[in-house]
Parts: C-alpha cells; structure tokens; sequence
C-alpha cells in the first residue's frame, strides 16, 4: 500500500500540532509556576464561624518575621476584614491569606496580582503572595453570590514597614482593652 505524499504531509502536520497542543497544554499547567488552590487550609463550620480561634475576629496576624497572616471571611455583599476596614499589610512581606465563606460560594481577587481563589463555606482557601512595593490593591468578588454581587469590593493596603508597624502596634493594644 502506497499513501500519497499529499497524505503524508496532512499527517505530519496533523502530528505536530497534537504535538504542539500537548506542549503548550504541559507549559501552561506547570511551567509558568502557577499553583492551584488546594485543600490543605482545611474545613470549618460555617454555621459557627463567630466562634472560630481565627476566624471569629478575622484579621492580620504576624507568624514570623516579615510574615504574615490574613484571615478573611467572605459574607454577602462584604469581605471582613477588606470591605469597611482595609487589610493591611507590609511592603516586602510575605502574606498567607486563609479565606472561607459564612454562606454562598464567592470569589476572592486581589487585583493586579495573580491572588485569586473561590471561597467556599465550610472550606479553607490557603495560599500566599509576596508584596514588594507600598501601594493599594482593590479587592473583588469574582463569583456571582446574589443581589449585591456588585457591591462587593474591598481594599488591601500595602504600606511602609514603619508606618505599618505604628498601625499593627495600635492594633494589638486596642485589642488587649
């Protein structure tokens, strides 16, 4: 059996661009160093999420030096904290956001970074980014979560380290009163 060199040349190129689809497949899913959210944050019980150690007063929190830790519930139409108080953080710091939901499934973004995750009720979102210049970033809901979808925005602010520890001091002595 003879196969026509026409054949053969649709062949080839059928070949290498299954080829070239597997590549471009393979680079995007693990070689431009994107992670996927997975479920190492955990569970909670989102009926009782005023309760919880973290999340029941849900914040900033230093685990380290130049290390943080932010605590985030989202709840129709607000993020807390984000929406009526801005998360803040240090420059040059490395930020581990945990995020839940108290009802409906939203979306949490940090705009302008690659920060982006669902945030489910009962599940824990756990993943960190590293901020390395002062400025502020706007925070959204990217699921659609009801009525006020809209509305529901917030701000991160990524201040200087003295000012931020001024800020992060103030905190921990209104907390102690």
């Amino acid at each position: 059996m003879e196969i026509h060199a026409y054949e053969k040349l649709w062949l080839a190129l059928a070949l290498v661009l299954i080829v070239g689809f597997i590549g471009t497949i393979t680079y995007g899913a693990a070689g431009v160093g994107i992670e996927m959210i997975d479920d190492k944050g955990g569970t909670v019980d989102p009926a009782t999420l005023d309760e919880h150690p973290k999340f029941g007063d849900p914040g900033v929190e230093k685990t380290g030096e130049n290390q943080y830790d932010v605590y985030v519930v989202a709840r129709q139409f607000v993020f807390e904290p984000g929406t009526t108080e801005p998360i803040r953080v240090p420059e040059g710091s490395t930020v581990t956001f945990h995020v839940t939901a108290s009802d409906v499934i939203h979306g949490f973004e940090v705009v302008g970074t690659n920060a982006n995750t669902m945030a489910i009720p009962g599940q824990v979102a756990e993943f960190t980014v590293e901020f390395d210049e002062p400025g502020e970033y706007g925070l959204l809901c990217n699921e659609y979560c009801g009525s006020g979808h809209h509305v529901m925005e917030g701000k991160l602010v990524v201040m200087e380290q003295s000012e931020f520890d001024s800020w992060y001091e103030q905190q921990q002595q209104e907390g102690e009163n």
